[in-house]
């Protein structure tokens, strides 16, 4: 009798602790799906420069089946040694790749110099002589139209902070015309949260596709956006107008006949007198930056 009150005392004692050591199941782990669309084209172009310290090549590359045709642009590298031994009129094969917000290029590979390369067969571009403008000088004035398919003028603009931007909406690579309307996008979304701000501010996207850019297009490209109608202004207009502003700031952008752009990026803010504050190149600007510019150039003095 002794045995078995024992055993049974030892055999309780032992599923005790086998119950305390059985494993707890585990806490199930939830993370947020991040996904990017990513998109990767094998391409051929001809060299035209390269710029090894700013980890950039320009190419004038083939139509990219699906994606984009033939332009001149800069490609950012990752790798600097990828450019090591190029020299422009080289023709390469590449790899591009792009995601929603980035584009970069890696496996450039020479195939050796160009020859016979065809001369470009632009269309003739409408340009009438204007002189560059810089900081201080006032903007001219010019005629447009806007998403509503209604006319202005940017000396309406007068009495406000005006940033202006050049895109066209069938632009695909993220770093160029897309980066410009998110940038847009993100410092309306901060000047319109900003308690106790300027309101005399405006956003002003000009296109440099008028053709294919009609105010209907342009409100759609808006409303992607997020567009605030009162502070954002879609333009198109005439094609003469639409170089000669872009002109004045160092906007160069060219069509050709198979209906390519090619163009470089140009930013600019004017104060609510109507003078030049701060011109921005190419795309590397952030949208706090065009924000501070902004309300300086809201509150800037006569």
């Amino acid at each position: 009798m002794v045995r078995f009150w024992v055993g049974l005392i030892l055999g309780c004692l032992l599923l005790a602790t086998s119950c305390e050591r059985s494993p707890k199941p585990a806490a199930v782990e939830t993370h947020a799906l991040q996904t990017t669309n990513q998109q990767v084209f094998q391409v051929r172009g001809i060299i035209k420069s390269v710029k090894a310290s700013q980890k950039e090549v320009e190419i004038k590359h083939e139509a990219i089946p699906g994606y984009m045709p033939g332009m001149t642009m800069p490609f950012d590298v990752k790798d600097t040694n990828e450019l090591t031994a190029l020299m422009p009129g080289e023709r390469v094969t590449f790899r591009l790749t792009v995601t929603d917000t980035e584009g970069w290029i890696d496996q450039i590979r020479s195939l050796g110099p160009a020859t016979n390369e065809p001369a470009a067969s632009g269309v003739i571009q409408p340009v009438r002589d204007v002189n560059p403008l810089t900081v201080g000088d006032p903007l001219p004035n010019y005629q447009f139209t806007n998403q509503f398919g209604e006319p202005f003028s940017t000396t309406q603009f007068k009495g406000q902070a005006l940033a202006i931007t050049f895109l066209f909406t069938r632009c695909p690579f993220p770093t160029f015309c897309p980066r410009m309307a998110n940038q847009f996008e993100e410092a309306q979304q901060k000047l319109l949260g900003m308690g106790g701000g300027p309101t005399n501010w405006q956003l002003l996207a000009i296109s440099f596709d008028p053709e294919f850019d009609t105010p209907t297009v342009l409100s759609t490209y808006g409303r992607a956006h997020h567009y605030d109608p009162k502070h954002w202004t879609f333009a198109t207009g005439d094609l003469m107008d639409i170089t000669a502003i872009g002109d004045q700031f160092g906007l160069a952008f060219w069509h050709d006949q198979t209906g390519s752009i090619t163009h470089n990026l140009r930013t600019v803010v004017i104060d609510l007198n109507g003078r030049v504050q701060k011109v921005f190149e190419g795309s590397s600007w952030t949208s706090a930056e065009l924000a501070s510019e902004l309300i300086k150039a809201a509150g800037a003095a006569p």
